[in-house]
């Protein structure tokens, strides 16, 4: 079905919109799947905080060429389905790399999280990417044992602690 002007002026605002948000976009090319496959892929994208969507590749062009994402033009070839990871930078990456392991007609061409165009191969290191709050539990646990000491002190010499807040305080 042809599409006007108006549906793809809207169809590439969408896309901008979107890639504007996103962490980071993953391309494949899904040549061959059926549509309960597709339908599969997308119940898990919506579960994830993915982004998914096949549009063509003249309209992703446009569409891309204003974001971060404006390096994937050279691999924007083929029957392509895009995935923008939208909560967490690797969701894209790890949604296609789950579905690629049951599903052999899925394959991904391209990948980016907006510091330049990344090859198929760099597929298990993008999706291998913590999640904020995996992340946020790493920086808390290089923490620990400074926290752990300054609890301590702040247990054990109350009066100081809050003699120095004073102090901080009167300084301001």
């Amino acid at each position: 079905m042809a599409l006007g002007l108006a549906a793809k002026k809207e169809i590439v605002a969408e896309i901008s919109d979107v890639a504007s948000q996103a962490l980071s976009v993953a391309v494949a090319e899904y040549r061959g799947m059926e549509v309960a496959e597709l339908t599969e892929l997308r119940v898990k994208a919506r579960e994830q905080g993915v982004y998914l969507r096949v549009v063509r590749n003249t309209l992703a062009k446009r569409a891309l060429s204003e974001t971060k994402f404006s390096d994937l033009d050279s691999a924007l070839t083929g029957p392509l389905i895009y995935g923008f990871s939208i909560e967490a930078p690797g969701g894209a990456a790890r949604l296609f790399k789950d579905f690629c392991k049951t599903n052999d007609k899925l394959n991904v061409t391209a990948l980016s999280i907006g510091s330049g165009l990344l090859g198929p191969e760099k597929l298990d290191a993008v999706a291998s990417l913590p999640t904020r709050d995996e992340a946020l539990a790493r920086l808390l646990a290089t923490f620990k044992a400074p926290a752990e000491k300054f609890v301590q002190t702040i247990n054990e010499v109350p009066g100081k602690f809050v003699r120095v807040l004073a102090a901080i305080k009167d300084e301001k």
